[in-house]
């Protein structure tokens, strides 16, 4: 099979140190420093016209998230993320792939037990549809479990 994938390994507290800078990068560029200006903005134009109100970091904080929502939401182009791998599996590693999966379920004795519990409740929806009553569909599933 072709593998295209990068992975990011985080190993001990080194990797776990650098996924809390990145994140830490990403909501100060992303979140905090946009709500900072908006508050800043916001405040601008407060000192202009008394009747708007000072605004202080959280309150920026939100008016960055309406604005944004609100861009997202009302421009004209859509926004489309589609994550699509350029090259399919061929035909020959989709049976290796189906081969693999059906080898797993012949091994795994869960899958069995859940395929004959279902087969099991297919027999009495099939033998109550016949119209039969219950003892005896319980009776015939009693032998049935006893001669196995």
């Amino acid at each position: 099979m072709k593998k295209n994938l990068n992975i990011i390994q985080i190993k001990g507290i080194k990797g776990l140190i650098y996924v809390g800078f990145m994140l830490t990068c990403l909501a100060a560029g992303f979140i905090f420093f946009p709500g900072f200006v908006a508050m800043k903005a916001w405040n601008l134009a407060a000192s202009y016209i008394d009747a708007l109100p000072a605004i202080g970091i959280i309150q920026g904080l939100l008016l960055w998230g309406i604005t944004a929502a609100s861009y997202f939401t009302f421009r004209k182009e859509k926004l489309v993320v589609c994550m699509k791998s350029e090259d399919g599996l061929s035909e020959e590693e989709l049976k290796e792939v189906f081969a693999n999966m059906k080898a797993q379920a012949q091994n795994d004795t869960i899958i069995k037990s859940m395929l004959k519990a279902h087969e099991a409740e297919l027999r009495i929806r099939n033998l109550e549809e016949t119209q039969i009553p219950k003892s005896e569909v319980a009776e015939k599933e009693q032998e049935k479990v006893e001669t196995k």
